[in-house]
Parts: structure tokens; C-alpha cells; sequence
């Protein structure tokens, strides 16, 4: 018996580093393949392939150069997630297993993106700054008030006057099958700025509709976004200071941003939002936002009802802790 269990050791330690191995072969040719095809347009490099018991499958150590740019972008790892190692090679032979996606696709699966680290000062990064300004009047963008809060976004200037040299970023998405739902979960962090958790439940049944393609249209059933201030409101207080705002005013310009960030995604958001924002960039380190709309709400069709229903519509709440 004691020898049998040994044996029964050995050969599932050499199955498992064999499917390793295997899995690692065919995820790498395919990764090399991909690198090759978007070579006109972006060099990559990257350290190795890793996988984990738990159902992780990474790319590691991502090196990578925009054509037209000089400065690096690092990412520590970039990935697929799901529940266990077993998932990730049924994933792996997806295409001997096309009779029946379903029974290839896991209960839950995700991409995980860590690390991805940008200097401020990075050309890519004026670059992207200033594509996403592009339309703004100059003056509103010089502004003290939407410069030190970050209103139409951080510049890179903003962000060196916050104390940021690096932006470290970190981001997960999974899709999660459910009982006549599913849901999405995201995580967003952005070192020493903030912490987001966002989970969106939408009606229907997941494989049945990511299969529509562009006729894919989400209906969510309900909502909740977890903001966690890492030391971001800090940082804001103290430059709007410097430059000779009063903390009513640095609240207002808050409150300004808020509204325009409604004003951007067609929302005008009531007491119901604006008062626990207002805890929140008073001192509160939390901002927890729910939407729970009575019925099923198609995503694409918000942008249909006026900006002072969408509150009601959606049933949109938030608390500060």
C-alpha cells in the first residue's frame, strides 16, 4: 500500500509538470504569434509563461514600446483567471471541445492586468493626456479649481504636483454564470490614489448573450461601486491649497467635478448622491454608489431619458463611510 501511494505521488507530480509544460508550449506559440502580428505597431518583449493550481495563466514581466514613442511601458503581469487549474487546460482545448462550449467554458473567468507601470512624464502618457483634453477650452483646463481636482483628469504636470512620479496600475474583470443572471466584477487600482470595486448583476444567460457580438446589448438588474480613497484626497486638499483655495472652495470644486462627471455620462445626479459625496470629500475614506432599478435596465438605452431621470430610473443611492 505505502508503495502504491508513492507511486500515485510520482505520477501525478509528472502529469502535472507534463500538462504544465504543455499548456505553457501552446500558450507561448500563440503569444509569439500575436507579438509578431502587432509588431508594425508596438515591440513587446516579455520574461515567461506561469500558471498556477488555482487557475491562473499569466504572462509575466511585459515590456512593451508604442511605434512613434520612446519610453517603456512595464506591466508585472497580464493574464486570464478561473477557477482552477483544470479550467485553464479545458480553455487550452477549447477547439477539440466545440460541440459543447459550455461544458469547456467555467463557472466564472477573468483577466487580470497588474502592474502596469507608466511614468508621468512618459511621452505616451502627454500624449494620451492631451488627446483626451482635445475640445476643452484652454481657460477652463488652466483653471486652478479643475487643474488641482482633476476635473477633465489629471495632468501629468497635476499628477507630479501630487506627489506622483510613477502610475502604477492594477485592474481584474470577471465574468461570473449565475441562475437566469450573470455578473461582472471589476477591481481598479491605482497605487496611493484610489481602490475601486465595482460588481454589475445583468439579466440573462451569460454564454447566450457575449455570443451576440455587436447585437450583445447588457441589461443590468443591479449595481454597486465601492470607492476607496488611498491618500488621492489628501494630496488634492493640500495643492488646491497652495494655490490659494479655501476648503469651501476645494469642496465646491469637488462637487463641480462630480456634476460634470454626470454631465459626461448623462446624469444629473440628486441629494441622493451629491450629499454622501459631499461627506466623502470632507473626510470620509469610503463611497459605496448602488443603482436598483425595479426592472431590468438596457444599458445602451440610458442615453434615451433625460438626464434628472436617470437617478430615478436606475433607483442610484450612495453612502460614505
Amino acid at each position: 500500500m505505502k508503495n502504491l501511494i508513492i507511486w500515485a505521488i510520482i505520477f501525478g507530480v509528472v502529469g502535472y509538470g507534463g500538462s504544465k509544460l504543455l499548456l505553457h508550449h501552446k500558450v507561448g506559440r500563440g503569444v509569439d504569434q500575436a507579438v509578431l502580428m502587432v509588431s508594425p505597431f508596438v515591440n513587446i518583449e516579455y520574461d515567461g509563461v506561469s500558471s498556477t493550481m488555482g487557475g491562473q495563466l499569466t504572462i509575466d514581466g511585459v515590456r512593451a514600446y508604442v511605434t512613434g514613442f520612446e519610453d517603456e511601458i512595464y506591466i508585472d503581469r497580464l493574464g486570464i483567471d478561473t477557477p482552477s487549474y483544470f479550467s485553464l487546460l479545458g480553455l487550452a482545448d477549447i477547439r477539440e471541445n466545440i460541440r459543447s462550449p459550455d461544458d469547456v467554458i467555467p463557472d466564472y473567468f477573468g483577466i487580470v492586468v497588474e502592474g502596469v507601470r507608466m511614468r508621468v512624464n512618459a511621452d505616451y502618457f502627454k500624449k494620451a493626456y492631451a488627446a483626451s483634453v482635445a475640445g476643452i477650452d484652454e481657460a477652463d483646463l488652466k483653471a486652478d479649481a479643475a487643474r488641482c481636482t482633476g476635473k477633465y483628469g489629471f495632468s501629468p504636470e497635476t499628477l507630479a504636483r501630487l506627489g506622483f512620479s510613477d502610475q502604477v496600475v492594477s485592474v481584474t474583470a470577471h465574468f461570473r454564470k449565475g441562475e437566469g443572471q450573470y455578473s461582472v466584477e471589476m477591481t481598479s487600482n491605482v497605487e496611493n490614489m484610489w481602490d475601486i470595486e465595482a460588481t454589475m448583476a445583468l439579466a440573462g444567460d451569460m454564454l447566450t448573450e457575449l455570443s451576440k457580438g455587436t447585437r450583445y446589448r447588457p441589461r443590468m438588474r443591479e449595481m454597486r461601486i465601492v470607492f476607496k480613497d488611498l491618500s488621492l484626497r489628501e494630496r488634492v486638499e493640500k495643492y488646491c491649497g497652495q494655490l490659494g483655495m479655501s476648503e469651501d472652495e476645494i469642496v465646491a470644486a469637488q462637487l463641480e467635478k462630480l456634476r460634470h462627471m454626470g454631465e459626461v455620462n448623462g446624469v444629473e445626479f440628486d441629494e441622493y448622491v451629491i450629499a454622501p459625496y459631499t461627506e466623502f470629500v470632507k473626510g470620509k475614506s469610503t463611497l459605496v454608489v448602488t443603482a436598483k432599478p425595479r426592472e431590468p435596465v438596457s444599458l445602451s438605452q440610458i442615453s434615451l431619458y433625460k438626464p434628472s431621470d436617470v437617478p430615478a430610473l436606475l433607483d442610484l443611492s450612495a453612502e460614505a463611510l
